[in-house]
């Protein structure tokens, strides 16, 4: 899962965007409304969490823009407009969800995830194959009934390969989900995350695991 996030406050940008890497997302981060605008022209995110009063403009223009074009793509806001006139004209532009400052990390991560699990969104709810089950929701992963430990980039790597179990999942389309545009995954990045989760399954004694398609991807199918 992708996300971008649009803030121009340097600190509160980097906590969030700390918080939600650690729940396994790969992350972009902007300050200005150009800038987010420049994102979205060339990368596919699953959501967007998205500040008002940004240093070129108001956060607004960019969600109506968004709208306009008919891109369904999910969007928080994320924000000190607190008057309830202000959280209408949000919702009514066409944001999913509104998040007042000051916030709890937590809060947003699962608010994230509770846009990404709403019909026709990314998240479901558990993921399975074989014996091998993720639960979307609490982010844990378990082999027979079992519980794995998994840290956060490898789950949501599973994630990837859970939702196209069965079919290969191209190496770059790995890279650009669980690493930004602005700190990219060194060159062994995604082959070592693969080696670390494909160990774990066939530890805890998964009946699926990982193949390398080379020079295309991975896929998730039987042992």
């Amino acid at each position: 899962m992708r996300l971008l996030v649009v803030e121009d406050e340097p600190a509160l940008a980097g906590l969030v965007r700390g918080a939600l890497e650690r729940a396994g997302f790969g992350v972009d981060g902007v300050d200005a409304v150009a800038e987010a605008d420049d994102y979205l022209a060339v990368a596919r995110y699953d959501a967007l969490v998205l500040d008002l009063g940004l240093r070129d403009g108001d956060g607004m223009t960019l969600l109506r823009r968004l709208r306009q074009r008919r891109d369904g793509l999910p969007v928080l806001i994320l924000t000190a407009r607190d008057a309830p006139e202000d959280r209408v004209s949000g919702l009514d532009a066409g944001a999913d969800d509104y998040l007042i400052k000051p916030f709890h990390l937590p809060e947003l991560v699962s608010r994230i995830r509770a846009l990404l699990r709403r019909p026709n969104a990314a998240l479901g709810v558990v993921l399975e194959a074989g014996n091998l089950a993720l639960d979307t929701i609490e982010r844990t992963v378990s082999v027979g009934g079992q519980t794995v430990a998994v840290g956060a980039r490898e789950t949501a790597l599973l994630e990837m390969l859970l939702r196209r179990a069965g079919r290969v999942v191209a190496r770059e389309g790995i890279e650009q989900s669980l690493y930004g545009l602005d700190a990219p995954a060194g060159p062994n990045a995604v082959e070592v995350a693969i080696h670390r989760l494909r160990k774990r399954l066939q530890d805890a004694g998964a009946t699926v695991t990982i193949h390398t398609v080379r020079g295309v991807g991975y896929l998730l199918a039987a042992a």
